[in-house]
């Protein structure tokens, strides 16, 4: 079930221009990252291709894989989101949906997607991958393990990208593959993990034993920093570079807090803030309003600071408490400058437009439109623009960077691609450079 709400209205049911679930036979995939490819930075038109990468937690070490894929023929389909006629709602609603059945039915094999799959052989469990943005064919693993490994996908994303319209049975083999660089260093498992979005290559990996490193790109390797950052007193959960400054990264722990380095400085952080009472599971840094920084902890509750009032007590701009278990995922879009998505262990994920406000009059106005068929509750947050139901223990979801408005989304049950017709669909910063290329 959806859930979404025009701006500034009430919440309606099954609203998405597109809903897509993927599932993959083998070992659970949760952690994943959207690579952005050559197709156009600004993409509207159906059907849609994706590409990226995800790392399985299988039973056995040696049955894990990273997988690199291609999602092809991802169409989507309007819905009206007011009854355009006057006639007995349950009337329309019986017959819209008989002969939604039976279009359904006739277009089904046409509308399905393609999934193009290359298996890379992975030791351990993956607990996070993350593709570089300047050269998205290199990508950075955490694993189970106690290792962080550097890869280079090109060749199987070029695979990929020539594979024909048709689906092909999944590719069962698992592909040997050397990485570019092993790091060994680390005195636990982690799963905090970051590029900087600024300076080519640059790393950052944090572990459970509260430790942090600095990845610095040399020629085709890296050196790795092998004293760490030290200034949390629990598990490093997350990581987020600065989206305009290249020498700055943000934190979150187990231990509740917040912290904020430079790495031209001594190992130890710039800022500390007691962001949340509990774990601080996922931050995520706005690259459209770098002054707000967002937080999911493990009590269900999400907050979002703003940067400049860091050491006075309006640093709060923004507090929810509607997720009732962990926060599992947060991000920004990098889209609209006010909206995030957040994904919940209670089933749920949400998308929140900061911008908006109670209206009363026009949630009046609307309900009279719609009937009375779909009343939110009434102790929603104004701001809550979205809620997508339906797969089972979210592990992690991300914009789409360059399909304005697509998420993608992974948990227990496999993938959902997801593009909510209320979101905007225009992009900020058309205007970006071009990337580097996957060949």
């Amino acid at each position: 079930m959806h859930w979404r709400r025009e701006r500034s209205s009430s919440l309606i049911p099954r609203l998405t221009t597109i809903s897509e679930d993927l599932v993959l036979a083998g070992p659970l995939l949760c952690s994943f990252d959207v690579v952005q490819d050559q197709l156009g930075l600004v993409r509207s038109e159906f059907p849609h291709t994706l590409y990226g990468v995800a790392g399985t937690q299988a039973e056995k070490a040696p049955w894990n894989y990273i997988g690199v894929f291609k999602l092809s023929n991802i169409n989507g389909k309007k819905r009206e989101p007011i009854p355009s006629s006057k006639v007995d709602a349950d009337s329309d609603m019986d017959s819209d949906s008989s002969s939604d059945e039976e279009e359904e039915e006739e277009t089904n094999e046409d509308i399905k997607p393609i999934l193009h799959l290359k298996k890379v052989a992975h030791a351990g469990c993956v607990n996070r991958i993350r593709s570089m943005t300047q050269q998205p064919h290199i990508c950075a693993t955490w694993g189970d393990t106690g290792h962080v490994q550097v890869w280079d996908f090109k060749s199987f994303l070029n695979s990929v990208a020539d594979s024909g319209p048709v689906a092909h049975k999944e590719d069962d083999i698992i592909h040997s593959h050397v990485p570019l660089k092993i790091f060994n260093g680390h005195k636990d498992e982690g799963y905090a993990i970051d590029w900087s979005p600024l300076v080519t290559g640059r790393l950052v990996s944090g572990d459970c034993n509260s430790c942090i490193h600095l990845w610095e790109p040399s020629s085709s390797t890296w050196d790795v920093d092998t004293k760490p950052f030290v200034g949390h007193s629990a598990s490093v959960e997350d990581l987020q570079w600065s989206p305009t400054e290249g020498d700055v990264f943000a934190s979150c722990s187990v231990d509740g807090k917040i912290c904020i380095w430079d790495v031209r400085t001594e190992k130890k952080p710039c800022m500390s803030i007691k962001a949340h009472n509990a774990d601080v599971n996922v931050i995520s840094w706005n690259r459209l309003a770098s002054c707000m920084i967002a937080s999911g902890c493990d009590d269900g509750s999400f907050s979002i600071r703003d940067l400049r009032f860091i050491k006075d007590d309006g640093a709060v701009v923004a507090h929810f408490e509607y997720h009732k278990h962990p926060i599992t995922s947060v991000e920004w879009s990098p889209h609209e400058a006010s909206t995030l998505a957040v994904s919940s262990a209670d089933h749920q994920l949400t998308i929140w437009d900061l911008s908006l406000e109670k209206d009363a009059e026009e949630e009046a106005e609307f309900r009279a439109k719609m009937k009375e068929q779909a009343n939110a509750p009434e102790d929603l947050p104004p701001q809550l623009l979205f809620v997508h139901q339906g797969q089972k223990d979210l592990k992690e979801l991300h914009w789409h960077p360059q399909i304005p408005g697509m998420i993608v989304s992974t948990a227990a049950d496999g993938f959902n691609v997801l593009m909510p017709s209320n979101i905007d669909t225009t992009i900020a910063g058309a205007d970006k450079p071009s990337l580097a290329p996957l060949g």
